[in-house]
């Protein structure tokens, strides 16, 4: 059993156990001494050992569950265990309590529990991160701490490498857990060419064999036509139990509140996973999604761009066209292997791949005719993404091993990462201009639609890593944390005679205080630094060079109830250095093919965040986050103003409550409440930004909103029924990729119910 603890009765020696269940005291002297071996949900177990005549003893303990104790799995995962795959991210064995990074793990019990059908259902539940756009209800680009695009990764394999976004979509029914590091990360993802880096990333981790003969089948159906089937089964597949097999499916189709738009999709994610012997453990597992929908625009702003005047479009209104859609074919594959060399040292290797194609036919009513904000020119277009990624890690670790009283837990890594992407777009077609105000829309193209491709842009980017981290433990109140990184990029295109490379290094420095058990101060210092516009060239032929992000944060991790319920309360104080921006020729909006140098962009803020069970039949997940982002010294955005789609304030709130007596027993029930405040939809410019946006005006802010959802269920023998009531008071809110032409509605109040089968 790993993460049990041991410890020697009436001291403070002790450790726990590895991935394998074996512990090492070392150091001790000539006595007889007391073991107490323990974990969560289990009876302690107690040996003598009498070290008076030989210095050398092997103990085995047996763990039996005590049925007073066992727990359930919390809303973050199982206590005392680091949650499954967080090391593809961390490179780590460690909990996020043990680690200094800002770290959230939202489980498969609470993804269940709200009914959760995205990365954004999800997502939410964690404190600072925010839906950046949808893009036309096609994709999920994510926001952490004001930072748009964060890398959205799955199993520790980035999906879609578009800089801007990071946002494929991503099906639930895989997934057994989302897990968010907040902050700069560096020294574990390399260099940060995404827009999102410096503020975190998101893991999509999926489900694979708990080497266990069970199985789930389920049916939800919904407003607007909502079905979606779906199943779970896993099987041991051989009496020795080394090899386990494990398949997660999906089906689902939905229409929308307004006509013309409807989605559906195809999932399957089969894993395999074999320990030959006691030490070895290999995983290999698959995850495909053929997804289409429709893309759509909910609104359109009927002033300029500085007031807010945004149309409450009737939901029998659709302003695209019936050949609009999306077509997304995701694939990832992965093989990892972990090897226990000694008690204390272990190998982890690991292969990542995706392949993500995405067919989008979509209509844009972005332009305004004539000054008339209720005039719009329809324009339809298409275009083909080929968007291939692979990573190959490698991780020689280090735990528990002591110099002297010092304890050390470290890791030494090396990774590889290759992009290869292939964009064909064709030329947009204007068909028509339309009143968005008019009582009816057609949604028949009125002609026939050649679409004509222009020449395919390609590219090409890998790039590697070396990197150490250790943990210190000096004694049971003070750890200290090091960690530094070498990246190397290497980036082709279709446009640049040659590659493009550079180079960064990237330390991570940190201490962490446990002045009483359980609770944890930490403060750290960490670095991110971006290439992607390194090269660029200004008027008197200098190089803009690289980006740079530094980051401290301090806080308190704490664990409560027998770390039942966990709150972190952490500060940040992030400055984003030599930002660049592209020159326009003086009085027009002809770009001079030079750049020039933006300033910088600081963030500092608070997160608190409350999670786990407060009663033994009672969960909550609460959180809040304020962030102060604004531009300084800066030429080509106004000084003091905000970034678009940043809010200063964001909450979140979920608690769930499980009858266990009476008339109610074995029903459920939840309610959340989610807030987003007001932001502004566009940066503040005072000179060209190659989007068409107005200068030295201040953009409208996006209006905040909240939405409370609901949750009941009830279980009897092997049967579940649940039912899922969203923005149950019918909230109005939007999200927005304003200056593209995108702003999207919430869902308006919904229903669903699923009935489950467990075998």
């Amino acid at each position: 059993m790993a993460s049990a603890t041991v410890q020697i009765e009436g001291t403070t020696i002790g450790t726990t156990t590895n991935s394998e269940g074996r512990f090492i005291l070392r150091n001790l002297a000539r006595k007889v001494y007391k073991i107490n071996v323990s974990f969560v949900g289990y009876v302690t177990q107690t040996r003598t050992v009498d070290l008076t005549s030989r210095s050398v003893a092997q103990l085995s303990f047996t763990l039996l569950p005590d049925d007073n104790l066992l727990s359930t799995v919390e809303v973050f995962g199982e206590r005392y265990k680091q949650p499954k795959k967080l090391d593809a991210i961390t490179r780590m064995p460690l909990r996020p309590s043990e680690q200094i990074q800002s770290i959230s793990v939202i489980s498969e019990k609470s993804i269940t529990e709200q009914g959760a059908l995205t990365v954004t259902d999800v997502a939410r539940n964690v404190p600072g991160v925010t839906l950046f756009g949808s893009y036309g209800g096609v994709r999920e680009s994510m926001s952490i701490r004001g930072y748009r695009g964060v890398p959205i990764l799955k199993n520790g394999v980035r999906i879609d490498s578009d800089f801007r976004t990071g946002s494929a979509l991503s099906e639930m029914q895989g997934v057994e857990s989302i897990q968010v590091i907040k902050g700069s990360a560096a020294v574990t993802q390399g260099i940060g060419n995404d827009l999102g880096s410096a503020g975190g990333v998101i893991n999509v981790v999926t489900k694979t064999p708990k080497f266990t003969n069970e199985g789930e089948v389920s049916l939800r159906a919904g407003s607007w036509g909502l079905f979606r089937p779906t199943f779970d089964v896993q099987s041991v597949l051989d009496k020795n139990q080394t090899i386990a097999f494990r398949m997660n499916g999906a089906f689902e189709r939905s229409d929308n509140y307004r006509p013309v738009i409807h989605s559906n999709r195809v999932y399957i994610n089969p894993s395999l996973e074999w320990r030959p012997d006691d030490k070895t453990n290999v995983t290999i597992e698959m995850d495909y999604l053929n997804d289409n929908r429709t893309p759509y625009t909910s609104s359109v702003n009927l002033s300029k761009d500085t007031e807010e005047n945004l149309y409450d479009m009737p939901h029998n209104k659709f302003l695209g066209f019936k050949n609009d859609n999306v077509n997304n074919k995701t694939l990832t594959y992965a093989a990892r292997i972990t090897r226990q060399l000694t008690d204390n040292i272990s190998v982890r290797a690991a292969y990542f791949g995706s392949s993500y194609k995405v067919d989008n036919t979509s209509t844009s009513v972005k332009t305004v005719v004539n000054k008339e904000y209720n005039m719009r020119r329809r324009t339809i277009s298409r275009s083909l993404r080929d968007d291939r990624n692979s990573t190959f890690q490698l991780d020689f670790i280090g735990r528990d091993i002591f110099t002297g009283p010092v304890k050390h837990t470290f890791q030494l890594g090396f990774d590889y990462k290759n992009t290869d992407l292939s964009i064909t777009n064709y030329t947009p077609v204007n068909i028509d201009t339309i009143n968005v105000l008019a009582p009816s829309i057609s949604n028949v193209l009125p002609v026939a639609v050649k679409f004509v491709p222009e020449t395919p842009v390609e590219s090409n980017s890998s790039s590697y890593g070396i990197m150490a981290q250790e943990v210190m433990t000096f004694n049971k109140y003070i750890k200290a944390i090091l960690g530094l990184r070498y990246s190397y990029i290497s980036s082709q295109d279709g446009t640049s005679a040659g590659p493009t490379t550079g180079d960064a290094w990237n330390p991570m420095l940190g201490i962490m205080l446990t002045p009483i058990k359980n609770i944890n101060l930490f403060g750290s210092y960490t670095t991110t630094t971006s290439l992607l516009h390194a090269a660029r060239r200004m008027e008197n032929g200098d190089e803009i060079g690289p980006s740079k992000t530094r980051q401290f944060e301090v806080g308190i991790k704490s664990d409560w109830l027998n770390n039942r319920l966990r709150f972190n309360l952490t500060y940040f104080d992030i400055l984003t250095k030599n930002l660049s921006y592209s020159t326009y020729h003086p009085g027009t909006t002809q770009p001079t093919g030079y750049f020039d140098k933006a300033g910088s962009l600081k963030r500092k803020g608070i997160e608190t965040e409350l999670s786990g069970s407060i009663l033994e039949n009672l969960q909550v997940m609460m959180g809040y986050a304020y962030l102060d982002a604004k531009y300084e010294n800066s030429p080509a955005f106004k000084n003091g103003s905000a970034p678009m789609n940043t809010p200063k304030h964001t909450a979140n709130g979920w608690i769930q409550y499980r009858f266990d007596k009476g008339v109610l027993k074995r029903l459920s029930a939840g309610i959340g409440v989610y807030f987003v405040g007001k932001r502004p939809v566009n940066d503040f410019a005072i000179k060209p930004d190659g989007h068409g946006s107005m200068t030295n005006e201040k953009p409208f802010d996006m209006p905040g909103y909240t939405t409370i959802n609901a949750q009941l269920a009830y279980s009897i023998h092997k049967f579940t029924a649940r039912v899922y009531l969203n923005n149950l008071f019918d909230a109005l809110g939007y999200n927005s990729y304003y200056r593209g032409g995108y702003i999207n509605q919430i869902d308006p109040r919904n229903f669903s119910a699923v009935i489950s089968y467990h075998f």
